[in-house]
């Protein structure tokens, strides 16, 4: 069979149609490329081509100290950046045998959840609105801005929080943080049903998602898939539950795993949402701890130069894209002798070689937006 590359018009019945979906391009989610290999309507391949925004961060890790690691490491998935933070923290802090105060790691953990509210929320809104429902990312930003807001007052950062350090967090709350922080959430979670209704329960968004795009249990595995993605087709696996951090340990009773068995578009949609009630309700979880602690220190005191003990170790979270895993390496310097970043978003975009073959053009959007990604998070 021979294969034709064609822009605009037709190509012969015999002939395969390549077709490339951006760089640039309203249905990639940025400087994403597809290329897409049609038999008419139908997709035949897959390749998703990585790279075009590619900054070199691994590397640059190893030119700076550890202190200044954390502002690179914040930045690749830019809707969760506090969560970036604390998985170079974490694995900074496990080379050094380093405990950090308990009020730091209920802390980290009530801000852990914010920032995956934050996230979410951008993913309830946008994913509709690919699919022709504009509606609901108003609701989304409106949700997200009461959260910023409170995020922004205990850091002074919208997006990149650098808020983290080794060895704890920056500094303590703002006085009467605590109680605006409850309201935001307060707010939040009696508007989520406006995600049910209008969305989840639309019978035009579940005729464009459901039995769209399914992903097998074995793919998942196959491609080291992680998150609401492989907890959508019933890899049923939170790092937060299996293997705790943080305050999660203490959280069980609260802490719930979205699971369903369907593994289409409209799963991963519904994980999604009942993994952002359950944020709230673990939000809600801390600020009540964190109301009974007693005042004290929120980080260690640290020497001048920083340096970590000649050796290696690996450390991982539940990211609220999927798992992001940090292998770090050290000679002993004031600089990691190698930083290793496994990204959620780079395993779970390569899945779309094996999701879209077999799928209409049409529904590719829709199956795209399901996975949830950010490019930063792929190009790192």
């Amino acid at each position: 069979m021979t294969e034709t590359t064609v822009g605009i018009g037709g190509a012969a019945e015999s002939t395969d149609m390549v077709l490339n979906i951006g760089p640039q391009h309203p249905s990639t989610h940025g400087v994403l490329r597809l290329r897409l290999v049609l038999d008419g309507e139908r997709i035949v391949s897959a390749e998703p081509v990585v790279g075009y925004m590619h900054r070199g961060a691994e590397k640059l890790f190893e030119a700076r100290d550890y202190r200044q690691i954390v502002m690179l490491a914040n930045r690749h998935d830019w809707l969760s950046a506090f969560s970036n933070e604390l998985g170079v923290v974490m694995a900074v802090e496990r080379m050094l045998g380093m405990e950090v105060p308990e009020r730091a790691v209920w802390m980290r953990t009530l801000l852990a959840e914010l920032n995956r509210v934050l996230n979410h929320l951008m993913f309830l809104g946008s994913y509709p609105l690919e699919l022709g429902g504009i509606t609901p990312i108003f609701h989304a930003f409106r949700e997200r801005e009461e959260l910023q807001a409170v995020m922004e007052e205990i850091s002074g950062g919208r997006m990149h929080y650098m808020f983290n350090r080794v060895g704890g967090l920056k500094e303590d709350l703002p006085a009467g943080w605590l109680g605006r922080a409850r309201a935001a959430v307060a707010d939040v979670r009696t508007r989520m049903g406006v995600y049910d209704d209008l969305v989840r329960g639309n019978e035009i968004f579940r005729a464009r998602t459901r039995g769209v795009g399914v992903l097998s249990a074995e793919a998942v595995h196959a491609y080291g898939v992680s998150g609401p993605i492989a907890r959508a087709s019933g890899v049923d696996f939170d790092l937060r539950r299996d293997e705790p951090y943080l305050a999660y340990g203490q959280l069980q009773d609260v802490l719930e795993v979205a699971t369903r068995t369907e593994g289409d578009c409209l799963a991963r949609f519904e994980v999604l949402l009942e993994q952002t009630h359950n944020a709230l309700d673990l939000a809600v979880a801390c600020l009540d701890r964190m109301a009974e602690l007693p005042p004290g220190p929120v980080n260690q005191r640290l020497p001048k130069v920083l340096k970590a003990p000649e050796g290696h170790t690996y450390a991982w979270t539940e990211n609220p894209l999927g798992i992001n895993g940090y292998y770090l390496v050290s000679k002993g310097e004031k600089t990691p002798y190698r930083l290793k970043l496994r990204s959620a978003s780079y395993n779970n975009i390569q899945a779309l070689a094996v999701l879209l073959p077999g799928q209409l053009v049409a529904d590719m959007v829709a199956i795209l937006g399901s996975l949830f990604f950010v490019v930063g998070d792929i190009d790192k």
